[in-house]
């Protein structure tokens, strides 16, 4: 046999260089690049071994080693997990940083390698600089914390073992069914020791992405259960089958209504008759009052979060469901007709089996439908005038919020115009991009996509921080022929935002729609709807009565700028048109709105509920009616 002495560390690297992926034919480079903030867990072995044996790997400095790894998730998902970028960071507190964006990637089911360095595997020296020592085990390090957050973990302490490591790594990030974070943890001494590999191991590999075919048995129950159903509606989940022909031809050929979840939505035009927009306690009122009266679901590619369901609560207990899902997990969920088979694979045999079939609607589709489309309008164009007596419109709980951060930011706008009026101004094929706050349930309910795939909203993990690092993913992915546009609370851009000094060092032109409210305002309205006093969830300064002095109006355009973006301070609706009109023009160089928006402006829930963990025993009337209501629906709620 064959064999070519190499580090462990440049083992790693030139098998990274030799992994492809195939895709119905087509084949490709699997690992795009890799994102690096170098410490001493992996500056000497790993870093001289991307300097050595990197030909085609694009090596990207990062900022901070969540951020850097929550861009590597936004690229995996918008390339449809087609291909992947990998993390890699010193030991200690850099490798537990990638703790967040592991979850991220798990829940999402996104294909995402991290790498970080760990301890010495001889334990000579220990214990080292940023060891956590454990007293009951020495064998266990910070990346034992990976664990929880993965769905392949390994160690290696012994050069040879990275081949075994490896191709159990790749098994995992090239399964549709079963895919999601992989960490392999690398002993800082293990990555410079050397090994006779043999040269097989650095062939090029293809990784096929096989489109698992459903058993006739399975179809033929699915169609039975079809058959039964008078008012069925489909549920338009994870686009990555890119199953979005088959699915609409199907629905079309029925006459089904499909809503779409947060991970579904842009996989088929918004307007189309049967499109009834997002489902569940974010979705609007076209997609829930149809849900509501559903006697069949059959959900495509869907994990049925609680926010999809209304923690359960949507969808009656006479309501049957078929799933289609390559994860036999996910199939089996709400007591399911299970179909294990790629969508695009199923739909159309299945299709077959219900030739002659028909739904029983007649107008209430496209009632609904025109129904939220008036409501859309309205939305759009909610004004503020501080010349009258203002209540918000929506979410009015603690209204006086509203007219406090009016009067100490001088901000007029609401977030549902500005978010419609950005939505009107973007371009076909433009990308939108979120993750976290108030703005998830007001795009899900109002958003217009662009075009097909332009919506990239991070909502199975909620991962505040993602929306900056992730339009870096998105736009390494897309490149340079659409914009990307990121929409990010305050709350979030103050969690997380160093990947925007890598788009600036990378001339990756990326639009910050940064909305404050100066607050957490999701959560805010939470708190204050479940009957609790505000607490910590508006960003006042502190006064004698505690954080309940004025609203802080921080220049986040300074911010921006300083790092070398572009960037605009927005506070009426004409400053945004100006604004976004003016940054089109900008090249190579990221932009930032700070956007100035009066908190319980956003959207409010459509014939939805979402359970949340209402108190049984308080002092405040308002907890008690909570708990009340919380008990009233649980009446309703499927078992499970």
């Amino acid at each position: 046999m064959k064999t070519v002495r190499l580090t462990m560390a440049q083992a790693l690297v030139r098998f990274l260089e030799n992994q492809y992926m195939e895709v119905d034919g087509a084949q490709h480079r699997f690992v795009r690049g890799v994102f690096i903030i170098p410490g001493h867990g992996n500056v000497v072995g790993l870093g001289q071994a991307l300097s050595q044996e990197a030909k085609h790997l694009e090596i990207y400095q990062g900022k901070n080693e969540q951020g850097m790894a929550q861009a590597a998730v936004a690229f995996a998902k918008q390339m449809k997990r087609k291909q992947i970028c990998v993390a890699t960071s010193s030991v200690g507190p850099g490798a537990a940083n990638m703790v967040t964006a592991c979850g991220t990637a798990t829940a999402n089911n996104i294909p995402l390698l991290v790498l970080p360095g760990d301890t010495y595997a001889c334990r000579q020296p220990d214990p080292v600089l940023q060891q956590v020592e454990h007293t009951n085990s020495l064998a266990t390090t910070t990346n034992d914390a990976f664990k929880a957050v993965c769905r392949y973990w390994d160690r290696i302490v012994r050069p040879e073992q990275l081949m075994s490591a490896m191709i159990n790594a790749f098994r995992v990030l090239t399964d549709p069914a079963n895919t999601g974070a992989v960490c392999v943890a690398m002993p800082q001494d293990v990555e410079g020791e050397a090994y006779d590999y043999p040269v097989s191991f650095f062939a090029k590999r293809v990784w096929r992405l096989e489109r698992r075919p459903a058993t006739e048995a399975a179809l033929a129950d699915a169609a039975e259960a079809i058959r039964k159903a008078k008012r069925p509606m489909m549920i338009c989940g994870g686009r990555y089958s890119e199953a979005h022909a088959e699915f609409l031809h199907f629905a079309e050929t029925f006459g089904i209504p499909y809503g779409e979840t947060q991970a579904g939505k842009s996989a088929t035009d918004w307007l189309h008759p049967l499109n009834l927009g997002g489902v569940g306690t974010t979705g609007c009122s076209a997609a829930n009052e149809i849900a509501r009266k559903a006697d069949l679901v059959i959900g495509v590619g869907t994990r049925y979060t609680d926010f999809t369901t209304a923690s359960k609560w949507l969808f009656k207990d006479t309501c049957k469901f078929v799933n289609i899902n390559v994860s036999e997990f996910q199939s089996l969920k709400m007591e399911a007709v299970p179909v294990v088979a790629d969508a695009k694979e199923a739909l159309p045999r299945l299709e077959k089996l219900l030739e002659g079939y028909q739904t029983a609607y007649k107008d209430e589709v496209k009632v609904a439908k025109e129904k939220w489309i008036d409501e859309l309008n309205r939305l759009d164009h909610i004004t503020f005038s501080d010349k009258k007596s203002w209540k918000p419109e929506i979410n009015d709980a603690n209204a006086d919020s509203a007219k406090r951060f009016a009067q100490d930011v001088n901000a007029q706008l609401t977030q549902t115009s500005a978010l419609g009026a950005i939505n009107a101004m973007m371009s076909e094929g433009d990308v939108a991009i979120g993750a976290a706050g108030s703005l998830p349930g007001d795009m899900q309910r109002m958003w217009r996509p662009t075009g097909i795939d332009t919506y990239n909203m991070e909502y199975g993990y909620s991962t505040m921080g993602y929306e900056v690092a992730g339009a870096l993913g998105v736009k390494l992915a897309i490149g340079d022929k659409h914009e990307v546009y990121s929409f990010c609370g305050d709350g979030s851009f103050n969690m997380l935002h160093g990947e925007l000094i890598t788009a600036c060092q990378e001339h990756k032109k990326i639009n910050i729609c940064l909305f404050d409210n100066a607050s957490f305002g999701c959560i805010n309205n939470l708190q204050v709807g479940h009957g609790n006093v505000t607490l910590c969830t508006e960003l006042r300064y502190r006064n004698k009565d505690g954080l309940f002095g004025i609203f802080m109006d921080i220049d986040y355009a300074k911010v921006a700028e300083a790092y070398g973006c572009k960037s605009y301070t927005v506070r009426t609706m004409e400053e945004l048109v100006a604004a976004f009109e003016d940054a089109k023009k900008v090249k190579n160089v990221p932009v930032l709105f700070d956007i100035k928006v009066l908190p319980k402006t956003m959207t409010d829930g459509y014939s939805s509920w979402w359970r949340v963990g209402d108190t049984e025993v308080s002092e405040r009337k308002e907890n008690l009616a909570a708990y009340a209501d919380l008990q009233a629906h649980l009446k309703e709620v499927r078992k499970y």
